[in-house]
């Protein structure tokens, strides 16, 4: 188990270097910082000097040095628009981000692994095909559209749920968090709706494909040969071994989540890091877009090292392959 924890630790090391490398291209190919930093008309004994002052005339490998060790400090200097510390921006925006997808994931795996359990279990029905209908018109239509659709239905049509912002938040020990406010939990809303519903549909179309795979397995056989009941059969044994498939594409879409968050927090003006951005795209903000990229490969990588470990709590195949030395 430690070999296998200290070799996914080194591969995401490797990673977030190349990740990193990636990042700091951006400074080297996407405008020059210091012509946004002093303007068109600045003279060049200015840019000479500015580019002095912030490393820029030290070879590419030195600067990469640098870039490293201040990223692993969390500094990626200057915002380009907004003149303020970068770490300091994305921590504003980095709760509102999280809330918004820890909430809709939740929301998507609470709904659609039931209805994926139940479509398996219950197949031919006229229920079940009223819900993979209602679940290929989830996957297919996009996000932007979704959430549209649900501000014209529930805040123009209705009056019922606002249309833009994150509503009242509250200081929790220097995090700004709107879970524990009524006005935050009803602007949160529709922005979770509308980014749960492609993950919700994805999860429930994968575990009763999994599912059914699973029941015409020989051990499913085996145990209704034993006796065994079949709420034993379908929750004891075979959603178990489904479990294997959905815990990998689950922990991958959260990362998906908090990474494409951008066109729902756009659409609703939800003050997180997605709409940081493309405000920061707009404005060729390169420090941001670095800070970005880097952060987000961060949680890509940690959720997979969790999803891997927690292959040896659902699996137990992977942990007898261990202990062989396979």
């Amino acid at each position: 188990m430690l070999a296998f924890v200290l070799r996914r630790l080194v591969q995401a090391v490797i990673v977030m270097v190349v990740v990193a490398f990636v990042a700091f291209l951006l400074f080297q190919y996407v405008g020059d910082p210091v012509v946004f930093l002093l303007g068109q008309d600045a003279k060049p004994e200015q840019i000479r000097q500015l580019r002095a002052d912030l490393g820029l005339d030290r070879p590419f490998f030195v600067q990469f040095w640098h870039f490293l060790v201040n990223a692993l400090q969390g500094e990626f200097g200057l915002s380009l628009r907004q003149g303020a510390k970068v770490s300091r921006l994305i921590l504003e925006r980095l709760p509102a981000t999280l809330e918004l997808s820890i909430v809709a994931a939740i929301l998507a795996l609470a709904i659609g692994l039931p209805m994926g359990v139940y479509a398996a279990l219950r197949r031919g029905t006229f229920a079940t095909q009223t819900l993979m209908a209602l679940s290929l018109l989830g996957v297919s239509l996009p996000t932007f559209l979704i959430g549209i659709l649900l501000i014209l239905v529930f805040s123009v049509w209705l009056g019922w749920l606002p249309s833009f912002g994150r509503g009242d938040t509250v200081d929790l020990w220097g995090w700004r968090t709107g879970l524990l406010t009524r006005d935050g939990w009803v602007h949160m809303v529709l922005p979770a709706i509308t980014l749960a519903v492609f993950q919700l549909t994805l999860i429930m179309r994968l575990v009763r494909s999994e599912m059914l795979e699973v029941l015409r397995t020989d051990y499913i056989k085996f145990a209704r040969a034993r006796g065994l009941s079949d709420r034993t059969i379908h929750f004891g044994h075979a959603l178990r071994n489904t479990l294997v498939p959905v815990i990998t594409i689950t922990g991958l879409q959260l990362g998906s989540l908090i990474a494409f968050a951008i066109i729902t927090e756009t659409v609703f003006q939800w003050p997180g890091m997605g709409l940081l951005f493309i405000q920061a795209v707009v404005y060729a903000d390169i420090p941001v877009m670095a800070a970005y990229l880097c952060l987000i490969a961060l949680i890509f990588v940690t959720i997979n090292l969790i999803v891997d470990l927690l292959y040896f709590a659902v699996d137990p195949r992977l942990r007898i392959s261990v202990r062989g030395g396979h």
